[in-house]
């Protein structure tokens, strides 16, 4: 029974993943249409695949290896998911048209810097790093928690130098850090 909740859990963070590409995209028309420029085409397809893999493997290593639900580790695990959860649209209503799953900036436009981006630079990824660790761990598929993570954090590392190298390019052009 527990697996088939664990899996409705999966399900639920798709469809709130495919929520998430509705808005991203409607922004990212929104930045195009007022002169955005996208950085980092390269890696985005990667990423669209480790956070679909992410999914599936917490679901097929949970109905393949049978892990025991372990209540402690479950509860907590899922209370971080649903943090996580939060955070993201935190981030996403913080940043308004300015959100999106790829790197697009629009010049002339001002760096946001209230909500969650007032503590931390990079919040939304955050959320995407205690979500791919705290995901797989409600129902202790610890391999695929392990594995997302690593490759997650070589993947973060590649973005988050894309994503600063068009904001301070950004920045020079004359907008505001």
């Amino acid at each position: 029974m527990s697996e088939i909740l664990f899996t409705v859990l999966v399900g639920l963070v798709g469809l709130e993943r495919l929520a998430e590409l509705v808005v991203s995209k409607r922004n990212a028309a929104w930045s195009f249409a007022r002169g955005g420029v996208e950085h980092g085409q390269r890696h985005f397809p990667i990423m669209v695949v480790l956070h679909t893999a992410l999914l599936a493997g917490a679901v097929a290593e949970v109905w393949i290896r049978r892990p025991d639900f372990v209540p402690a580790l479950g509860w907590t695990m899922l209370a971080l998911v649903v943090a996580s959860q939060a955070l993201r649209w935190w981030c996403i209503a913080t940043l308004g048209h300015q959100w999106n799953t790829r790197v697009i900036v629009v010049p002339g436009l001002d760096r946001v810097d209230g909500g969650p981006y007032r503590v931390l630079r990079h919040p939304n990824y955050v959320a995407v790093v205690v979500e791919g660790f705290a995901l797989p761990l409600v129902h202790s598929a610890w391999i695929t928690a392990v594995v997302f993570t690593a490759l997650n954090a070589a993947l973060l590392a590649v973005r988050l130098s894309v994503e600063n190298a068009a904001l301070t390019a950004l920045s020079r052009e004359g907008a505001a850090p």
